[in-house]
């Protein structure tokens, strides 16, 4: 969301894809217990002195002594923040992949479901914002799994630790301000503030200066409440984000179409785009983002899945050649995480330990041939 906003979705950013902790999924929803060790606070005499500096810059943006120490009182240096920021992914999926996880049977399934459940809310903020209901239920598909997996990193640990030793040092911040702003304005408590290791909250994922710009009170309880299990805030400031992108209603986002203009992967489908695709990039400036939030908006409402096919990939196998390699290896005791196509570390693994186990060099790399060799 917002240019800031683009570096931290689902589509290719922090969360979502990007972040998978499990290999069938986007996202990872733990319980706090479940919060891993690197992104736990441990004690950092740097990171301690640089907040002794920042304290004197932010009272001087108007942020409270009261404010900074409720904030600061269990905040402190988290390392997974860090590594995790070092080491973004530098390629980019296919579509066919990206396709396989962002609009899955499980996510279209729960996504019919969770737009049923809040179909009153959704068809309460079409009359308001004029953004179609389909669109803002696949935004909380991809963004957290319908609110399964929001994150449970304390955000003023994981903006202040990537503003003192981060890439990005100045706009984590300005993350950071923001967050002890909305603290001030009482939407939330430090407790209650969770979100990803980089900072994004909620059911779909506002970094804190979009929650500042865009985020709004719709159920009238007072409060711009995107992290309660209720998610009537959330998508709220969704579609209220997308109305002010320029959404129009009425239009579709686009569709699959043989002469169509955007084809993403090579030999794959293409597509035509409107306006509103426009308005969704402006959420994640992301071409397989905008076409997945769409096309799972489009099978959320009833759709079918999309027309046109994918090539092999570089390796020579279609996606169902993959899915018969990873159904093959688990069936050998090579636990590949699932069976859905996408070959990432767990599927890597699992082939590098069968070619051990046959006397072959443990590349990790998928062939024909080494299905052929799984029977």
């Amino acid at each position: 969301m917002s240019m800031d906003r683009r570096r931290f979705s689902i589509g290719l950013g922090t969360l979502g894809l990007a972040a998978c902790t499990n290999p069938g999924g986007m996202g990872g929803f733990t319980t706090p217990a479940a919060i891993p060790d690197d992104l736990r606070p441990v004690p950092n005499a740097g990171y301690d002195a640089w907040v002794a500096s920042f304290r004197g810059r932010a009272a001087g943006q108007g942020i409270s002594e009261a404010t900074l120490a409720a904030a600061f009182r269990s905040a402190g240096f988290v390392p997974g923040a860090v590594t995790r920021d070092r080491n973004q992914p530098e390629t980019s999926r296919t579509l066919e992949d990206y396709l396989s996880i962002a609009v899955s049977d499980e996510r279209v399934a729960k996504g019919r479901a969770a737009f049923a459940r809040q179909r009153p809310t959704l068809a309460a903020l079409e009359a308001r914002y004029g953004v179609d209901p389909a669109i803002i239920t696949a935004i909380w598909g991809l963004e957290s799994f319908y609110g399964e997996r929001r994150g449970d990193v304390p955000v003023i640990s994981a903006t202040s630790t990537l503003a003192y030793d981060g890439r990005r040092g100045a706009f984590f911040e300005q993350q950071l301000v923001a967050a002890l702003r909305i603290l001030q304005n009482g939407d939330v408590t430090p407790e209650r503030m969770t979100g990803s290791w980089a900072g994004a909250m909620g059911h779909t994922q506002f970094i804190p200066t979009s929650y500042m710009a865009y985020a709004v009170d719709f159920n009238g309880d007072g409060r711009r409440d995107i992290w309660s299990d209720d998610p009537t805030d959330s998508l709220a400031s969704t579609a209220a984000y997308l109305a002010r992108s320029g959404w129009m209603p009425g239009l579709r986002w686009g569709a699959e179409a043989a002469d169509g203009a955007l084809q993403p992967q090579p030999g794959g489908p293409r597509f035509t785009v409107t306006g509103n695709f426009r308005a969704i990039k402006r959420y994640n400036n992301s071409d397989l983002y905008a076409i997945g939030v769409g096309h799972l908006a489009d099978r959320i409402a009833g759709g079918g899945p999309l027309r046109g096919s994918f090539p092999p990939d570089a390796n020579g196998l279609t996606k169902a050649d993959r899915i018969r390699l990873q159904q093959r290896l688990t069936a050998r005791g090579f636990d590949t995480g699932g069976a859905d196509g996408v070959l990432g570390p767990k599927s890597a693994s699992a082939i590098s330990a069968y070619q051990s186990s046959i006397g072959q060099a443990a590349t990790g790399v998928p062939s024909v041939a080494l299905l052929r060799s799984l029977g």
